[in-house]
Order: C-alpha cells, then sequence, then structure tokens
C-alpha cells in the first residue's frame, strides 16, 4: 500500500529534529524499517543511536559529501499529479542544500529542470536560508492568492489584443508588439499565456467570441506524419546542377538579404488553380499572387512579374521544391537574374521560412479554397497582413518595416 508523501516528509522532519527511526515510526503509525528506508532514500546520514535496534545500518552509512543514490521510489513522492513540487519534495531539497549538493544534482535526483529548484529556493527562502517547513507554508499562500486578470473587457488593453487578433496576429506576436507600442505603460502590457487563457478559459472564452475572424489561433492540427508516405519522385532532368548543395553558403546564415523560398499552394475543387507564394529569409518579407492555372510557362511569367515589383539588387537566389512547375525555370533566371537552386525531394525543412509562411496563408486560405473564387484584392490583403505582421524572429518588428529599411539603404546607397 502506497504511502503519503506527507507521512514521508513527517519522518524526514523528525529525524532532522534529532528522533531516532525507532521513535519517528511509533508518532507517526508506520514501520520502523519504512522510515529508515525514507531516511536512506534521501541521502540522511544516521548515527547507530538513531537505527531503533536495525542491525548493520552503521556499516553502510556514507559522507554527506558522497554522491546521493538516485530515487528509488514513485516519482509522485516529490511531486504531485501536475508537477508540482509536494511537501517532500521540498524537504529533499532541504536535506540536499545542507549537503551541499548543486541545484543541477538536486534537479536531476527530482526529475524537474534545474530552473525549478532556483526559483523553490529564490520563493521560499527566508534571510538567505530555506527551509522546507516553511517553503511549503509559503507556496500554500502563494497558490491560494486569488488573481484578477489583467484582461478586462472595455478596456484599453482588451481592445488592443482584440485588435491584435482580428488582424490575425498570434498572442504572442501581440504581446511583443504591446511592449513595442506602449513602451512603460504597464497598463497595456500583457503576456501571451494571459491572452490564451482570456480566449479560452476566463469567461468561457469571452474574448474568443468578440473576434470577427473564425479561428482565434492558427494552428488547428491535431497531429502529424513524422516523414512523408509520398513514394519517390521520378528523375528532374531539367534540374540538372541547380541542386541545394550548389546553393552559395551564405544564404543559410540569412545575414545577406535577397535570398527567397517559394513554393505552390494548390488549391481545392478545382486542382488548376494555386497560389504563388514567395518568402525573403532575412526579412520575412512575403509575396503572394493568385494563378487560375499552374503550368511551367504561367509559373515562370508570373514569377517574373513579383520579381521586377522589387529592385534586382533584393533577388539573389530562389529556393524550390523539385515540383514541375518550375521546369522553365533557366527563362526566369535569365529574365529575373536571380538563379533557382532546387531542394532534395520530400525535403521541406530545407525551405523552413516558406513551409511556415504557407501554414500562415492557409489560415487566410483553408485546405479546400477554389482559389478561382478567390478574388485578387482578397489575396493582397492576405499578403499585406502578413507583411504587418510583428514577428518574434525580427524583435517584433514587421516584415514591411525591415524591407522598407533594405529598400532606403539601396535608394541612399
Amino acid at each position: 500500500m502506497a504511502v503519503d508523501g506527507r507521512v514521508r516528509a513527517g519522518a524526514l522532519e523528525l529525524l532532522l529534529a534529532g528522533e531516532s527511526c525507532q521513535e519517528a515510526a511509533r508518532r507517526l503509525g508506520v514501520g520502523t524499517a519504512s522510515v529508515w528506508r525514507w531516511a536512506k532514500v534521501a541521502g540522511m546520514v544516521l548515527q547507530r543511536g538513531q537505527i531503533g535496534g536495525i542491525a548493520g545500518p552503521a556499516d553502510r552509512r556514507r559522507s554527506p559529501r558522497s554522491r546521493p543514490q538516485p530515487c528509488p521510489g514513485p516519482a509522485e513522492d516529490w511531486l504531485d499529479g501536475n508537477g508540482r513540487l509536494t511537501a517532500a519534495g521540498r524537504l529533499l531539497i532541504g536535506i540536499r542544500l545542507r549537503e551541499r549538493r548543486t541545484y543541477s544534482q538536486i534537479a536531476s535526483e527530482l526529475g524537474v529542470h534545474r530552473s525549478t529548484v532556483t526559483r523553490e529556493v529564490a520563493h521560499g527562502s527566508v534571510a538567505g536560508r530555506y527551509r522546507s517547513k516553511d517553503a511549503e507554508q509559503r507556496a500554500r499562500v502563494r497558490a491560494s492568492r486569488p488573481r484578477a486578470s489583467k484582461l478586462v473587457a472595455g478596456t484599453a488593453l482588451w481592445e488592443a489584443v482584440r485588435e491584435g487578433l482580428n488582424r490575425r496576429f498570434s498572442p504572442e506576436q501581440i504581446s511583443g508588439w504591446l511592449r513595442l507600442a506602449y513602451p512603460g505603460e504597464d497598463d497595456m502590457q500583457v503576456s501571451h499565456e494571459t491572452i490564451y487563457q482570456a480566449l479560452y478559459v476566463q469567461g468561457a472564452g469571452s474574448l474568443r467570441h468578440e473576434l470577427s475572424v473564425e479561428k482565434a489561433t492558427r494552428c488547428g492540427r491535431t497531429s502529424r506524419l513524422p516523414r512523408s508516405k509520398l513514394p519517390p519522385r521520378s528523375g528532374r532532368p531539367w534540374i540538372g546542377t541547380a541542386t541545394i548543395t550548389t546553393r552559395p553558403a551564405e544564404v543559410a546564415d540569412r545575414a545577406v538579404p535577397g535570398h527567397w523560398e517559394g513554393d505552390l499552394v494548390i488549391g481545392g475543387g478545382n486542382l488548376a488553380s494555386a497560389l504563388v507564394t514567395l518568402v525573403e529569409r532575412t526579412t520575412r518579407f512575403t509575396m503572394i499572387s493568385r494563378l487560375d492555372v499552374h503550368d511551367s510557362l504561367t509559373v515562370t511569367d508570373r514569377l517574373t512579374q513579383m520579381a521586377h515589383r522589387l529592385p534586382s539588387s533584393l533577388w539573389r537566389s530562389l529556393t524550390w521544391d523539385q515540383g514541375v512547375e518550375m521546369a522553365d525555370h533557366a527563362r526566369f533566371t535569365v529574365t529575373s537574374g536571380c538563379p533557382v537552386f532546387f531542394c532534395d525531394p520530400h525535403s521541406p525543412w530545407q525551405r523552413p521560412t516558406n513551409e511556415n509562411h504557407n501554414g500562415l496563408i492557409r489560415d487566410f486560405f483553408p485546405k479546400g479554397t477554389n482559389f478561382t473564387a478567390v478574388t485578387d484584392a482578397e489575396v493582397a490583403e492576405a499578403e499585406h497582413l502578413l507583411n504587418i505582421r510583428p514577428r518574434k524572429i525580427l524583435g517584433y518588428a514587421t516584415p514591411a518595416e525591415k524591407l522598407d529599411q533594405l529598400l532606403t539603404v539601396a535608394l541612399t546607397a
């Protein structure tokens, strides 16, 4: 029968207070052998007078500085069902700190991250000293303290968050954007977790019901395959030597702007319709164009038109998958001056920025969308909203702002 972690913690507290195993067992109504075993698991050094008549343990005692034995008991002795420290876990931390163990060693024994121990010691210490009993009491007080949500309907913060969600910003992007837009104004700062709480928990998701968009957040996927299940592709003789292995090394570190990733987002219903999507790797600036058909001639002509929207200095390379729509890539290179490089078969991770942005685009045009029924104005609006969306990778600046900086430098050079 499993023993309550509080009984174990109580036994160790009595031992720390100087009681013998026999006396601790009598007071708690458990077996002496159990108390001794708990003490041994906790790495406590017991003297002969504390062992209560159990033969032999004095020969097995060890120095406090020796390596503690790993905890053989169940993890719930130290953590509750939600992964939070229990009274027994805090007692173990106190014991290990007296033995001068490092936070990493204690965390490894508890089965938690080192930062968990660091926070616990910081929150539970009084006058620089950690006492497990006091730490447990302080933790209970913190857990029971009511906290009013910062997001309240009708406030300026609520309206700012709602506006960001309606513009399809993620909660994390909204949090970062608010820090830039309202520096030093605490009442206009909110964490992304608080926004998620308001969307799904607080008031049964009252914030979510006020949005004008269908989905509060972009991701609706429940599972994904670890590898492609498609059969191997046949040869692509028109690729020649334009493989990703021959692409300039400067593309990888994103330090030099002008390197793009591209793909087609295929429509539903009418499989001929598609979107051409291009993403610049440094600024994350996105370009989207709608096609009623996506044969090689049409795709090449449209890519050339899209390339002419920006200075030629911003077209250093384009990375694409091995789709047959790029069979005429040599003509695109001649007309734009931008070489094309092709990924390995079934290797979307070699175009990570474009793959991510195609997911963002699917938020506007879900799978099954027939792009012949979508207007160019709707596509342009989606492109605009993506380019004014603050990005964490850009320090919560927007792709449009980053591109404007590049264009300003190009014009003044």
